[in-house]
């Protein structure tokens, strides 16, 4: 398949901002879980719980699939196979691994905890990997098969993201999708609850927005870069997040509208914030470096940070009865997620000593 991809940005500076930029979003992924679990804070109560989950898991799953398009792999069965046998390896055993610890240790009795983490799509908290697994196994075969068109074209792409973009829409249709968000009936636990294929169906997109804007660089740079495009996304995401957050003025099938824009431009007015300030986010900076760091640890801070969350009602309660202090509410949640990070890198670095463990825990040969 030919490069499509005239204009890729140099590796090096690709891949310290977007590290930098993933580590930001491993910070705001542990916050949320310092305020949900840790502070008991529910989302609807919290001044900040319900603005940032608009794009922390999107943004993810974006940089997950922009960093997954190879231009110049060439793709054979023995390619796919290979790639598709090392992220099960991957993204399993230490899922598996680190999953049943946490039911163990986390829980009064094991087994009651086990077959309700199970039961539930999000495992525990444990949902990413798996998610992110089916996410690379539906791409590699796309990829496989796309390598078998004659010329290349823009269309394969699109058609597969407009198709991810259908499922994810159903999940926000509780009117005619029992297994979507809001279901007022009694929904059966199904394989959607027991595989978490739901997450896969409601991030699915994210993943394709990512590489879709990596596949077509040079021309996602011209938009991104021209005088109209910014301050455009920044006025239709206040009337988003604000209709999402407190004006719900949509109705029934047409609600889902603003809460879907409100998070790919929300995702992109992040990419577009730590591109432009790239030489902040290097490894000659503070800063830099240690969203750099962060970043490079995502799956050894994302398997090991439940073991580490604080058991701090008492602030939420706070929270509950001193609400809109957006900027106390949000930095006591990153501060103590930093303290989580530091322990879990910790953690990851004593594990790391056998060599055992750095390749089948955290998938470094």
């Amino acid at each position: 398949m030919e490069n499509t991809n005239t204009e890729t940005p140099q590796r090096k500076e690709r891949m310290e901002w977007l590290d930098a930029m993933r580590g930001f979003t491993m910070i705001l992924v542990v916050a949320y879980h310092v305020a949900q679990m840790g502070f008991l804070q529910p989302v609807k109560q919290s001044s900040s719980m319900s603005f940032l989950l608009l794009f922390r898991m999107p943004l993810f799953f974006f940089v997950s699939g922009f960093l997954a398009y190879k231009a110049s792999l060439a793709w054979d069965a023995r390619t796919l196979l290979t790639l598709l046998g090392r992220k099960v390896r991957i993204q399993t055993l230490p899922t598996a691994v680190f999953f049943l610890f946490s039911c163990a240790a986390l829980y009064p009795r094991f087994m009651p905890a086990l077959q309700a983490n199970l039961n539930s799509p999000t495992k525990g908290g444990y949902w990413f990997t798996l998610a992110l697994l089916y996410m690379f196994v539906l791409y590699y075969v796309f990829c496989y098969a796309e390598s078998k068109l004659r010329r290349p074209s823009w269309i394969p792409v699109t058609l597969f993201f407009l198709l991810s973009l259908a499922a994810y829409e159903t999940c926000y249709l509780p009117r005619h999708f029992w297994w979507a968000d809001g279901y007022k009936g009694k929904a059966p636990s199904t394989v959607l609850d027991y595989t978490s294929l739901i997450q896969l169906m409601k991030y699915m997109p994210f993943f394709l927005f990512g590489n879709i804007v990596r596949r077509y660089w040079d021309k996602a740079t011209r938009i991104m870069d021209s005088m109209w495009f910014y301050p455009a996304i920044v006025c239709l995401v206040i009337f988003c997040t604000m209709d999402v957050l407190k004006w719900h003025t949509l109705r029934m099938a047409w609600a889902n509208l603003p809460l879907t824009m409100a998070r790919f431009i929300l995702l992109t007015m992040v990419f577009m914030y730590f591109r432009h300030y790239a030489p902040y986010f290097s490894q000659m900076t503070f800063i830099g470096s240690t969203l750099q760091y962060i970043g490079r640890r995502t799956l050894d801070i994302y398997l090991l940070h439940f073991l580490f969350l604080p058991n701090l009602p008492a602030v939420g309660t706070f929270f509950k009865a001193n609400k809109h202090n957006f900027a106390i509410d949000t930095s006591l949640s990153i501060f103590i997620a930093l303290i989580v990070i530091a322990f879990s890198i910790i953690t990851s670095n004593i594990l790391r000593i056998s060599p055992i463990f750095r390749k089948y825990l955290f998938g470094r040969g």
